[in-house]
Formats: structure tokens, sequence, C-alpha cells
């Protein structure tokens, strides 16, 4: 892997070396059939065979410009920064680790092909949005207490909870400063600042639902979810898409359609994630089988099966945290992982009437859905 800039790797303020974490959870694989269950997803897929090869001409377009503006930050700043997106160990080491697939930066090169501006026009856009994307997983992070991203230790883990908070602050400042540069970025910038607004609600929703009881009439509804998920999720996936569409010259009926695909999307996103988090092969997807049922996660099978008339016995089970694949069978008897499939796919579905509609040039539009599909049926 590439190292990170050399701004970045001349740390002035060493933080202490954390050790990586030790991945806890299950390591045995789900029952075979159920696991090929999850092939249900790869309907869902678009020339998905295509994806890597559009996500590599996209990385490789805008992380130039990614790094030049991590570059400009503050030594230490940057230097977890850069950890953040893998470029690098703590100390500034180059790593080895994966850097994510940078979905985000490709959605925003996308969007300016696909309103017929070359790929570069969306380069800001993207740089900007895996700013705040980033900005939002190390805080994330911290609300949630996670110990591991990518195999290694969070960046609170590594370097503090301080510092973490302190590097997700600056990349957000960043990302409202490489936008507010380019022409037209007033405009640019508001559309950030909504979707930013909207992913904050997003998160408020996501934690307060925790709190709530499992059954009775404060319990958490899937429409409750399906709202939090398009926030959380979707907004900035759409954001993305949009702002790369008006950076290439779109219109902002075309823009206002591209981030509605966009939410569409994340709630697909999400609602996949959620069924690979019960469901999925650890083998496959990296997460300990049952991982959110022993979180006692409110994902959304979960909330389908404790509206069913199994409601109770799944909520008893949860309650507990015991037998985690008693619970997973019972939530598929309730009706839970089926109707999440079906959930994804209305989503699906949504997302290309959004595009069908709009005046895309063909061959961005054509990578647009492959990609968007992609997203749904990884790792399946």
């Amino acid at each position: 892997m590439t190292a990170p800039p050399t701004t970045v790797k001349a740390t002035t303020v060493k933080a202490p070396t954390a050790k990586a974490a030790t991945a806890t959870g299950s390591s045995r694989s789900v029952p075979a059939a159920r696991t090929a269950r999850l092939g249900e997803l790869r309907d869902l897929a678009i020339g998905a065979d295509d994806i890597p090869q559009v996500l590599h001409r996209c990385r490789a377009l805008v992380r130039p410009a990614l790094e030049e503006a991590v570059g400009r930050l503050h030594p230490w700043v940057g230097e977890m920064a850069a950890y953040s997106f893998g470029w690098c160990e703590v100390g500034g080491a180059p790593a080895v680790a994966s850097g994510g697939k940078g979905v985000r930066q490709a959605l925003a090169v996308l969007g300016a092909e696909a309103a017929g501006a070359p790929g570069r026009a969306g380069v800001a856009a993207a740089v900007a949005v895996e700013l705040v994307h980033t900005f939002s997983l190390l805080h994330d992070d911290i609300m949630d207490g996670d110990a591991d991203r990518r195999g290694r230790p969070t960046v609170w883990k590594a370097y503090g909870t301080g510092p973490a908070v302190l590097a997700g602050d600056a990349l957000f400042a960043l990302a409202v400063e490489t936008l507010a540069v380019q022409p037209g970025g007033a405009g640019a910038v508001r559309i950030l600042s909504v979707a930013l607004g909207d992913l904050v609600r997003g998160q408020a929703d996501d934690l307060l639902f925790a709190d709530r009881p499992w059954t009775g009439p404060e319990r958490v509804r899937p429409d409750e979810y399906r709202a939090m998920a398009e926030r959380k999720t979707g907004a900035l996936l759409g954001c993305a898409a949009a702002l790369g569409a008006v950076l290439g010259g779109a219109g902002p009926e075309t823009a206002a359609t591209l981030d509605r695909a966009g939410r569409h999307l994340g709630v697909a996103f999400q609602i996949v994630d959620d069924v690979l988090g019960i469901w999925g092969d650890p083998g496959v997807t990296g997460k300990p089988v049952h991982g959110d049922l022993r979180e006692r996660k409110k994902s959304f099978p979960v909330l389908v099966a404790l509206g069913s008339p199994l409601g109770r016995r799944v909520a008893a089970l949860l309650e507990t945290g015991d037998a985690p694949e008693t619970a997973a069978a019972l939530i598929e008897d309730a009706g839970g992982r089926s109707a999440a499939m079906a959930e994804a796919r209305r989503h699906i579905g949504a997302v290309e009437a959004a595009l069908a509609g709009a005046p895309l040039a063909a061959r961005a539009a054509d990578d647009l859905r492959s990609l968007l599909a992609y997203l749904v049926r990884r790792d399946t």
C-alpha cells in the first residue's frame, strides 16, 4: 500500500502505541444451509464482477487529492487521520491494513460522470464526503465503545479518546474547507450541511433505540428504523452522488434524484448489514456469528420478529442474551429474515426507478447502478 504523504509521517507528537484488541465471539460458521440462503441477496446484483475495477478507478483518481488534504493538517492530527484511512500505523510507519472500499468517493466521481462531466470534476466532492464519513466513524466508535475496526484498534483505542475526537473535528473542518473553495462552493456546502444534519439525527435515534423496551407501546417500530437508516446511512451516500453531480454541472433536479437514490440505497445497505450481522458467515464477513444478537441490537429482522405472534418469545431470548442461535432461528421463523430481504429489494427497486427517471450519461449510469447493487450483495 502506498505510504502516506511526508507531512503526515513526520510526526512531532508521539501517541502511545496501543496493542491490538483481541477479537471476541465465536468463529464457527453458521450451518451451510442458512449461509447458502444468503445467496438470495445475489439476485440484487447487476454487473457485480465489474465493481472492483470501478472502485479502483475512482480511488486512484481521488487518492492524491485526499492525501494532499490530509497533509495540510497538524502532523499529529494528520497521522491519526492517515491511521484511520489505513495508510499508516501508530507512529507513522506505512501500513498494510485495508482502508475500506471507498464507496462514497466512488459515488461522487460517478455522480460527476453521470452529469456528463469528467470524473475529476467530482474529486473535491469525493474528498469532502470521505473526510466526513471518516469523521463520523471516529466519533461513532467512541459512542459505541467499539475497540476494533477493519481488524485493528480504532483510533480512540490507539491514540486515546480526546485525540480521536480532535482528529474527527479536524476532518469535519477540512471537509467544509474542501468544498467551500470550489466554484459554487456555497451551494455544495449547503448540500453537505443537510446531509450532516440528517446523519446526526439518525445517529441520535440509533443511540436512543438501545434504551427502548423490546415489547409494548414504546418499542421501536420498523418504520422508525427505516427513517433512522435513511438518515444515518443513506444521507451521506445520497450526498456523495449529488455533490459529484453538482460539481459536474448538473441541475438541481438531477442532484435531488441522485440524493434520493442514495438514501434508498442507505436503507437497503443497512438492512443487508443487519441480515449479515445475524446470519452471515464470519469467515466471509469478519464478524462473529450472531454478533448482533449478542450485542442485543434492535436490527430490522429483530424488529419485524418482535411484532409477530412469536414476539414475546423473541423478546425473552434477547432480554437475557442467552442462546443466540435459538434466537436467530426464532427470528427467521417469525419472518424477520424474509421481511428484511423483501425490504432491501423494495429500496433497490426505488433506486432503479430514480435513476431511470434522470437524464444521466449512459455509461456512468450503468456504473452507478452496478455500484449501488454491489453494496447490497457485499460479503454474501
